[in-house]
């Protein structure tokens, strides 16, 4: 039976109570988007569509605010603290008390680069192809003595020798996406992370590219900060996001932002005591976005349903099938495709002589999403997408 039949599956009206699974599988979770029955979107890289079941958590939460004000804040609270960094922490490996609810990536990145005791001298090493969320606050630095040093890509890749390279004893951190935003290359993060632990650099990931597109388990590879806004292939509200904080390594930041969240005085408002609450929670300086974390909940729960490795392989499949027909009508792959382990949920290609944004707009008005990123057409499908928005992609393109 098709989801959109089964009223079981909204949200209950207690908002803060509520961890059954859902009853959901690839085989009917397209049908929760509403926006694949006029259009196919292709651009779940940059802002992805909201889902039945994120509007109807959402709305829930809204309605027990408009019903009981601020009567049950400190069960909300207790909520998110638990079940649903919980469900989070599932999601990724990861212990609940590592994790922080943030506004969006660059939030946790910002947290990582204000928040360590830099010394002069000490250098960074960035990508040379880095979205600039994971660049201005490095930038920001200079003002301390801090150095970076650019890993140059080769043929769209980051390769491990070339970070290698660049690392010395006043390396002190190595910040780098593990999915480029403009070509999708995958990086290998299991021999990054086994890099830094030997060379003892720290190792911080702008994760926005691949969780949600990529299955990930934090329990295996050791990554110290890692950063994701939700409003990419998490599926999740605008204005949500998870900052990973590993247990091992949070004495390493001082909170850069504190306030009245930051420490763990319940009401007690004028005990000033500055003492961090446990865990990432103290990063989380004042009142949270309880709206959105209620849809990104749903979306975890979206993604636990379906289960990340089912995900992973659909939208691979899906990759693969544009990627063959495209190649067939004589357009050329961008993304880095020939080596094992580093294709991802992202693929640009283009022709020669093509004015790719002429393309997109046209592509948009046949109501075909997709984004133009590095002078070249990227496609970034989800699970929910399926191989007709393919088809209707590849009709649209020949009529440009």
């Amino acid at each position: 039976m098709l989801v959109a039949e089964k009223q079981e599956l909204s949200l209950p009206l207690t908002p803060f109570r509520d961890d059954s699974p859902l009853d959901l599988s690839l085989e009917n979770v397209r049908e929760v988007f509403p926006i694949t029955r006029s259009r196919a979107y292709l651009n779940n890289a940059s802002i992805a569509p909201a889902s039945t079941l994120v509007m109807s958590a959402m709305d829930h939460f809204m309605s027990d605010v408009r019903d009981n004000g601020r009567n049950r804040y400190p069960l909300w609270c207790d909520y998110a603290e638990t079940a649903i960094k919980g469900r989070v922490g599932a999601m990724i490996g990861a212990k609940a008390s590592e994790i922080a609810f943030v506004k969006n990536t660059t939030e946790g990145l910002v947290t990582v680069a204000n928040g360590l005791d830099w010394r002069k001298g000490d250098n960074v090493l960035l990508p040379d192809i880095e979205y600039p969320s994971n660049v201005y606050c490095w930038m920001k630095l200079a003002k301390l003595g801090v150095e970076i040093r650019w890993i140059k890509a080769r043929n769209g890749r980051i390769e491990l020798d070339d970070i290698a390279a660049l690392m010395d004893s006043r390396t002190r951190l190595l910040s780098l996406s593990a999915v480029q935003f403009s070509n999708g290359f995958k990086q290998d993060l299991a021999a990054v992370s086994e890099l830094c632990s030997k060379k003892k650099v720290l190792l911080n990931l702008d994760a926005i590219q691949w969780v949600g597109n990529q299955a990930l388990n934090l329990a295996e590879i050791h990554v110290d900060f890692l950063s994701f806004g939700g409003h990419k292939w998490f599926l999740a509200p605008i204005g949500t996001g998870i900052f990973y904080c590993n247990e091992k390594s949070i004495d390493l930041l001082d909170p850069p932002s504190v306030g009245y969240h930051t420490v763990d005085r319940g009401e007690a408002h004028m005990d000033y005591i500055l003492d961090y609450r446990p865990g990432a929670a103290r990063f989380e300086e004042a009142l949270v976005n309880f709206p959105g974390i209620w849809g990104l909940d749903a979306a975890v729960r979206m993604h636990l349903a379906v289960t990340p490795i089912a995900a992973q392989e659909k939208i691979a499949s899906v990759v693969s099938y544009a990627a063959e027909r495209l190649q067939s009508r004589g357009w050329r792959i961008i993304s880095p495709r020939s080596h094992p382990g580093e294709t991802s949920g992202l693929l640009s290609f283009t022709k020669e002589s093509l004015d790719v944004e002429k393309v997109a707009k046209s592509m948009n008005s046949a109501g075909v999403d997709l984004a133009v990123r590095a002078g070249a057409l990227r496609i970034s499908p989800s699970f929910y997408n399926d191989e007709s928005d393919i088809d209707r992609m590849m009709a649209a393109l020949e009529s440009c």
